[in-house]
C-alpha cells in the first residue's frame, strides 16, 4: 500500500456524498486520496426533494455539492466493471485503482412489465436503463424531470402509475406542469406502506380537492399509442380505459447491484449487495451504502439508514469500529401540500397491541398512535393533515408518552405544535432520525456552547435534512435556559422590528446601505422582501425604483398577482364595494377585449385573470384613464375593506357602513404591513360583512361604532376581539391608525395581526393601553406615521404608465418585447378562459365519504 491509500467511490448521490464529507471531517491526517465517478451530469443533489424542482428550484438550489479538492470528481463517468483480483474500476474513459472501494450506486426505479411501456418488449427492456416507450417516463433523477416537463408542453392529462410517496411526489408535479392528473395503485388505498385505511381514506379527500383522480384497487395492464405514435392511454384492471397524454412509472425502486452482481460479489435473497453490520460486502475492500445496500440481507429505500451506512464505513476506513445502529423508518412527508407522518408499528402489527384514533372530517385531520398492550409504551402510528406532534412522538416510540394522547393528537391551537414532550424524553431518544442525533448528544453540544438551532445544526447535523426535528430543537435551547435569538435570517442579526426602527431612526433608503452598516452578506429571498416592505411603510416612493425593484418578490416585482399558469390576475380598488355602472361596464369591456376570466370575490372586488405580463400595462391604462386604481392584491398590504349597504339602504341599518368603508379604505390603501390586512364595516349587529372575521372589524351601534381587533387568523381562522365600544368615527379612525402603525412597527415578518396580539405580553390589554392610555408614549408618533402615509400615497398602476423606463420591464422576453409567451394557453369553461388543464376536475355533489375506500 503506497503512503496514501487510494479510495474510489462509486456513486454521488446524497448517500455518496454524505460518505464523502463523513470521510474528509474523519481523515485529519490525509491518509485516503478520494475518487468520485458518477453516472449522473449533476453533482449530488437533494433528491428527497426533487419535486421542488417544478415549483421553480433550480438544479443548483438542489444541489449538496460543497467543492473540495481533496476530492477528484468526476461526474458522467460511470464504473462499468469492477476487477476485484487487480483491484480496478473501469469506466468508458480508462481505469482506476482503488485500495478501498465504496459502492454507493443507490436503485433504479422498477418499471412493471406492462403490455406497451417500452419501445421493444422483452427481458432486455427491463433493469435499470429501460427502453420506455414515447410519453412513458420514470421519476427519479434531473434529467428525468426536465424530460417529464418538455413532453408535457402543449399536452393535457397526465397518469400516474403507484399511489405510493413517489407517485403522489409524480401526481404533484403534473398537477403543477397545468396536466389532469390521475393515480393509478393496486392497493386499495393511497400510501398503503406508511398509512393505515383511515389515513388513506383522509389523504384521498385531499387529493381529491385538488383535482387529482385516484383510481385505487387496481393494476394498469397495457399502454396504448395512437396511430400517430402519440400516448393513447391505459388499460385498468378492471377492465376501464384511461385516456392520457403522458405516463410516469412509479412503481417502486430496485437496488443498483448490477457491478456487484457481475464482480461476483454475494447479493442478498431479494437483491442488493450483501454487507455485514460494518457495511462490508464479501470483498474485505469494498464496502457498499445506501439503496444499493443489503445490511444483514436487508435493504432500505429512505436516505437516513443510508446517512447511517456512510457514517458506519467512514469510521471504519479510518480504524473505528461502527456498526450500523439499525434504521428508523419513519417518514415526514408533505405531498400535494398535505401533510402525512407515519413512524414505528404505523400499522398495529404488535401482538396485543392498542389504538388511540383522533379523526376530524371538519378539519381533514386523522391521528392515530398505537400503544402497547398496558398502554404504557408508544409503539407507532400515523398523522394525516396536522404533524406538529411528530418530532416528540417518534422521538419517544418505544418508551411512554410525552403527555396526555389526546393532548398529542388533537390539532395544535396555535400552529406551534404541542410543545410537550422534550423535557420528559429518555436521552437515548433519537431527536433527529435523518442523521440518528439523540438527545443527550444534542444537550452535550448545547453544554459545550452551542446557543442557536444553526450551531446545533452544525455541531451535530440535527435538522439538516428533512427539518422536522427543528422545533424540537429550539424547545431543547428553550428548556435548557438558552435564549433563542430573533434574528431575521442569516444576514441580519435583528428582528423585523429592530430592522424597522433602525431603519426608521438612521433615515436609511437603500438594502446595501443597511446590510452594509447592520449586516453581512448580500440577503436572501428572506430579508429582502421584508425590507422592502420598510422601506415602503416608511415612504420611500415608488416600489420598483433603484435597487428596490430586485427586493421585491414576484407579485410585488409586477404589481400584479401571479397565477399557475405564468399570467397575471389584476384588481382594481373598489373602495367598499361600491361601484357605478359606468365602471362596472368598463371592466366588462376590459375583461371582454382580453379575455380575461372574471370572478367576484369575497371581498366585493372583481378579479381579472388570464392576462399576460406585456398586456399588464394595456390593461391597466383602461382601468386607470376610468378611475380606477391599483387594488393591492399582489402585496402584504391592506387589500379590502368590505361593507354591507347599511343604513342607506337596509331597514336595519344604523350608521353608514359604506360611507366609512369608503373613507378607511381609501385612507389606508397602499399600506403595506408583515402581512396582508382585511377589514369590514357592518352596519348593524346582524353582521352582514362579517366584520368580527378581519384584522379590524367595524360594526355600528345605535351610538356610533364598535372596534374589533385580531380576527382573521388565516389558516386558523379567528374571530377579532371587542376592543372598544359606541366609539365617535373620529375616535375609531384614530385607534385604528395607531392599531395598523403599532402593528408594522412592531409584528415579525408574515405574523398576522391574531398571531401578533397574542404574542403580546398582556394580549388585547396591552394593546389598549398603548393606543388608548399611550402607556408607552408612542401615540403621537404613530398618528404622525399614519399622516404621513396618507399624505403620500400614489397609485402604482398610475406611477408604472407615466414612467416609460419603468413600463420597459413588463415583457414576456427581454429580446423580443412584443412577443407572447407562446406557452400559455387557454380552454373555455363555463363560458370563460381558463389555464388549458386537459381533463378538469369533476365537481362532487353530497356529503363527503368519511370511511372505506372502493375495493
Amino acid at each position: 500500500m503506497s503512503e496514501r491509500s487510494e479510495l474510489v467511490v462509486v456513486g454521488n448521490g446524497m448517500v455518496g456524498q454524505r460518505f464523502v464529507e463523513a470521510l474528509r471531517s474523519r481523515d485529519g491526517g490525509g491518509r485516503w486520496r478520494v475518487t468520485v465517478l458518477a453516472e449522473e451530469s449533476w453533482p449530488a443533489y437533494d433528491r428527497v426533494r426533487l419535486s421542488a424542482f417544478f415549483d421553480g428550484a433550480s438544479a443548483e438550489e438542489l444541489s449538496l455539492h460543497q467543492p473540495d479538492d481533496g476530492v477528484d470528481l468526476r461526474l458522467g463517468e460511470p464504473v462499468v466493471a469492477i476487477d476485484r483480483e487487480r483491484r480496478r474500476v473501469r469506466t468508458g474513459a480508462g481505469e482506476y485503482r482503488y485500495d478501498a472501494l465504496v459502492l454507493a450506486t443507490g436503485s433504479y426505479p422498477f418499471v412493471p412489465p406492462i403490455d406497451g411501456a417500452y419501445v421493444a418488449a422483452g427481458p432486455d427492456a427491463i433493469g435499470p436503463t429501460p427502453s420506455l416507450r414515447p410519453g412513458v417516463f420514470v421519476y427519479r433523477t434531473l434529467d428525468d424531470l426536465t424530460a417529464i416537463r418538455d413532453f408535457a408542453k402543449g399536452r393535457r392529462t397526465g397518469a400516474v402509475i403507484g399511489g405510493g410517496l413517489l407517485g403522489l411526489e409524480a401526481a404533484n408535479a403534473l398537477r403543477l406542469l397545468g396536466l389532469g392528473t390521475h393515480v393509478v395503485e393496486f392497493a386499495p388505498r393511497l400510501m398503503p406502506v406508511q398509512v393505515d385505511e383511515a389515513g388513506g381514506a383522509m389523504l384521498r379527500r385531499y387529493v381529491e380537492e385538488l383535482g387529482v383522480v385516484p383510481h385505487l384497487g387496481v393494476a394498469t395492464t397495457a399502454i396504448r399509442s395512437r396511430p400517430d405514435g402519440e400516448l393513447a392511454g391505459l388499460t385498468l384492471s378492471d377492465g376501464a380505459w384511461l385516456p392520457t397524454d403522458l405516463v410516469v412509472v412509479a412503481a417502486g425502486i430496485r437496488p443498483r447491484d448490477e457491478l456487484a452482481r457481475d464482480a461476483g460479489l454475494t447479493l442478498g435473497e431479494r437483491g442488493g449487495v450483501r454487507v455485514d453490520a460494518g457495511c462490508r460486502t464479501s470483498d474485505e475492500r469494498i464496502w457498499a451504502i445506501g439503496e444499493c445496500a443489503a445490511v444483514e440481507g436487508t435493504c432500505y429505500g429512505l436516505v437516513a439508514p443510508g446517512y447511517a451506512m456512510a457514517e458506519v464505513v467512514a469510521d471504519r476506513l479510518v480504524g473505528g469500529t461502527a456498526s450500523f445502529p439499525g434504521a428508523d423508518t419513519s417518514a415526514k412527508l408533505k405531498l400535494l401540500g398535505v401533510d402525512v407522518a407515519a413512524f414505528g408499528d404505523a400499522h398495529g402489527t404488535t401482538p396485543g397491541c392498542l389504538d388511540v384514533t383522533f379523526t376530524d372530517p371538519a378539519t381533514r385531520v386523522y391521528a392515530k398512535l398505537v400503544l402497547s398492550d398496558d398502554a404504557r409504551t408508544l409503539l407507532g402510528g400515523v398523522l394525516v393533515g396536522d404533524v406538529a406532534a411528530y418530532p416528540a412522538l417518534r422521538a419517544s416510540v418505544g418508551g411512554p408518552l410525552p403527555g396526555p394522547p389526546l393532548a398529542l393528537l388533537a390539532p395544535a391551537g396555535d400552529g406551534t405544535g404541542t410543545g410537550s414532550g422534550i423535557a420528559a424524553l429518555p436521552g437515548a431518544a433519537q431527536v433527529c432520525s435523518c442523521n440518528g442525533v439523540t438527545k443527550d448528544q444534542l444537550v452535550g453540544a448545547i453544554a459545550e456552547g452551542c446557543v442557536d438551532v444553526p450551531g446545533l445544526k452544525a455541531c451535530t447535523r440535527a435538522g439538516t435534512s428533512c427539518g422536522s426535528c427543528v422545533p424540537m430543537l429550539k424547545q431543547l435551547l428553550s428548556v435548557s435556559g438558552v435564549s433563542l435569538s430573533k434574528a431575521l435570517c442569516e444576514h441580519f442579526a435583528h428582528s423585523r422590528q429592530e430592522l424597522f426602527e433602525i431603519i426608521r431612526v438612521r433615515e436609511i433608503r437603500t438594502f446595501s446601505r443597511l446590510v452594509a452598516e447592520h449586516g453581512t452578506g448580500r440577503g436572501c429571498d428572506i430579508c429582502k422582501p421584508v425590507v422592502a416592505s420598510i422601506l415602503a411603510s416608511l415612504g420611500n416612493g415608488y416600489v420598483l425604483d433603484g435597487e428596490q425593484a430586485s427586493l421585491q418578490d414576484t407579485n410585488d416585482h409586477f404589481l400584479a398577482n401571479i397565477q399557475r399558469d405564468g399570467t397575471y390576475s389584476v384588481v382594481p380598488r373598489i373602495p367598499g364595494g361600491e361601484i357605478t355602472p359606468e365602471k362596472l361596464i368598463v371592466i366588462g369591456e376590459v375583461a371582454r377585449d382580453f379575455q380575461l376570466y372574471t370572478k367576484i370575490t369575497g371581498g366585493q372586488r372583481i378579479d381579472l385573470f388570464g392576462a399576460r405580463v406585456e398586456q399588464l400595462p394595456k390593461i391597466w391604462r383602461r382601468l386607470v384613464d376610468a378611475g380606477f386604481e391599483s387594488g393591492h392584491a399582489y402585496g402584504k398590504a391592506l387589500r379590502t375593506i368590505k361593507s354591507c349597504v347599511g343604513s342607506t339602504w337596509c331597514r336595519y341599518g344604523v350608521q353608514d357602513s359604506v360611507g366609512l368603508a369608503i373613507a378607511l379604505e381609501l385612507r389606508y390603501r397602499g399600506l403595506r404591513a408583515p402581512h396582508k390586512i382585511k377589514s369590514a364595516v357592518s352596519g348593524c349587529a346582524r353582521e352582514c360583512a362579517e366584520a368580527r372575521s378581519k384584522d379590524f372589524g367595524i360594526i355600528a351601534t345605535d351610538n356610533g361604532w364598535n372596534l374589533y381587533l385580531g380576527g382573521n387568523g388565516g389558516f386558523r381562522p379567528r374571530h377579532a376581539e371587542l376592543f372598544a365600544t359606541d366609539l365617535s368615527t373620529e375616535e375609531l379612525v384614530r385607534y385604528v391608525d395607531r392599531f395598523l402603525m403599532f402593528y408594522i412597527r412592531t409584528a415579525d415578518r408574515l405574523q398576522r395581526t391574531a398571531a401578533w396580539i397574542e404574542a403580546m405580553d398582556g394580549g388585547l390589554e396591552h394593546l389598549r393601553a398603548v393606543l388608548v392610555d399611550d402607556s408607552l408614549g408612542l401615540c403621537a408618533e404613530l398618528d404622525a406615521a399614519l399622516a404621513r402615509h396618507v399624505g403620500a400615497y400614489s397609485d402604482e398602476w398610475r406611477d408604472t404608465l407615466e414612467d416609460p423606463d419603468r413600463l420597459r420591464r413588463f415583457t414576456s422576453f427581454v429580446n423580443a418585447p412584443d412577443v407572447p409567451d407562446p406557452s400559455i394557453t387557454f380552454e373555455v369553461e363555463r363560458g370563460q378562459p381558463v389555464p388549458a388543464m386537459g381533463e378538469r376536475r369533476p365537481v362532487t355533489l353530497g356529503l363527503p365519504t368519511t370511511m372505506g375506500v372502493p375495493s
